[in-house]
């Protein structure tokens, strides 16, 4: 381990110390005004460590459904298959129960033996999911390390040596660190599959059989999965896993697209569809948008089209490198960055507060695939529009998604003003060929609030006092 990486984490885990002793003083808060039949985060014996993080810190106060349900098996130590959508809080309910066990009963380990691994089907849920544990564990020892492919091998190597009590993983790299005994998992109490019908579509099932070959037997840890599924494929696989009958828990969402989706379908030809998201990023109070594409080469000519009418935005597919992703999902979380055009790389797995915007450019081929891209707007209470496009090249699928969701989709006519081009913008560096078909790029210049193409974020939609990028003139009509 280097010197200077070995001192930042010494000095986290003293500051952490310090906080910890700090919640000796600091008391639980009395619900007031409780609503009847909702449960509260304060109704569960759970340590003040992690109370005092999710209530204080980061605003938890009533239970989602899946929260109320599965929050009371968790603690106990039981094993639990949990079905809920996306966006119900399912990962705060193995976090917080997880994180619990280890205040009360986490030490005698090594510094290479974790306490609890959490296996995710995508390297974006799994830098989310570790971020929620260093949010609801900031007063507490526990140290979380995120293992996935696509970013520093070494890097990840000397942070398991160095103290590793929450691994969060894709499987395959977890796999070579396993079979390189960088990490002694003897000594595992709690393992989670989050998401478990993804990791089923994507191959992963036989990874996830060779990790738990090296994992304690399944009597000597608590084991939970979820999903938004629990299929007989499912089911039959938590059987192999799991202790002998193991809790269920199962909320059914009254709508399988979100409540507070706003959700709209523009029947339109190919060509209108770039004019329309331009006169919504111009006319609409948008915060943060994500457009979606089905194909990483459309991805590329979108964002070069919008760059073109004055907007700044960056992509998510799978050609661009993990580093540069990274980046780019940070920059959209704080809000440097407020368009993002993507491939379904951002579909699961990324939450991001405040998106106001979703739009279907390509309407997916998979209906699942509708639920879960419009899920990433409306999130936590909030709302949120979707807008999609039924043109010449995506309609077609539009009856099977009508299908899932059970029910229709609202189409309609776009106006008349939506269908005007505005004239491009002057005065913006647009990437060169090369760049655009880069797979690697450079890191998202964000400092000194610029764009990665030289426009000021401060011109773009929505910010104060600033004008529209592509406002038209009164002589442009």
């Amino acid at each position: 381990m280097e010197s200077g990486e070995g001192s930042r984490l010494g000095e986290e885990r003293a500051h952490r110390i310090l906080d910890k002793k700090k919640v000796g003083e600091w008391q639980v808060p009395v619900v007031e005004n409780r609503e009847e039949g909702v449960k509260y985060f304060q109704d569960f014996p759970l340590a003040r460590e992690i109370l005092r993080a999710a209530l204080e810190d980061m605003g938890f106060r009533k239970c989602t459904p899946i929260q109320g349900l599965a929050l009371p098996v968790a603690v106990t130590g039981a094993d639990l298959a949990g079905k809920a959508q996306t966006g119900t809080g399912k990962t705060a309910v193995f976090l917080m129960s997880m994180l619990d066990q280890f205040v009360r009963n986490g030490g005698g380990r090594k510094l290479n033996q974790p306490f609890a691994l959490v296996l995710a089907p995508t390297r974006e849920l799994a830098i989310q999911i570790a971020k929620d544990a260093d949010n609801l564990s900031v007063y507490t020892s526990l140290r979380t390390v995120a293992v996935f492919g696509g970013m520093d091998y070494e890097r990840q190597r000397r942070l398991l040596q160095a103290g590793c009590d929450l691994i969060v993983a894709t499987p395959g790299r977890l796999i070579d660190f396993l079979q390189k005994r960088v990490i002694d998992t003897s000594m595992l109490k709690i393992l989670i599959l989050d998401e478990a019908d993804r990791m089923l579509d994507m191959g992963f099932i036989p990874d996830v059989k060779r990790i738990i070959h090296y994992l304690p037997g399944k009597e000597q840890r608590q084991t939970m999965l979820f999903s938004a599924t629990l299929s007989k494929d499912i089911m039959a696989l938590a059987s192999q896993w799991m202790r002998p009958d193991p809790a269920v828990v199962e909320v059914e969402p009254e709508r399988v697209v979100a409540e507070g989706v706003n959700e709209t379908v523009y029947a339109c030809t190919t060509r209108e569809k770039l004019a329309i998201i331009l006169w919504v990023l111009q006319h609409e109070d948008v915060h943060r948008a994500l457009i979606f594409r089905n194909r990483r080469r459309d991805v590329e000519e979108l964002r070069y089209q919008l760059m073109k009418y004055g907007i700044p935005c960056e992509m998510l597919s799978g050609d661009v490198n993990q580093n540069r992703r990274l980046n780019i999902l940070e920059a959209f979380r704080n809000g440097t960055v407020k368009v993002v055009v993507a491939t379904d790389v951002a579909g699961r797995g990324i939450q991001v507060d405040d998106i106001t915007h979703v739009f279907n450019y390509d309407l997916p081929y998979e209906a699942e695939d509708y639920v879960h891209r419009v899920g990433r707007t409306a999130r936590a209470g909030h709302q949120g529009r979707a807008i999609s496009f039924a043109d010449e090249d995506c309609a077609f699928v539009m009856p099977e998604i009508e299908q899932y969701i059970g029910r229709a989709l609202p189409t309609v006519q776009p106006p008349e003003e939506m269908l005007v081009m505005p004239p491009p913008a002057s005065g913006v560096k647009l990437p060169s060929r090369e760049e655009r078909h880069s797979s690697s790029g450079s890191s998202h210049g964000s400092r000194s609030g610029r764009g990665s193409f030289g426009r000021s974020s401060s011109s773009s939609f929505g910010s104060r006092g600033g004008r529209p990028p592509f406002r038209r003139s009164t002589g442009s009509r």
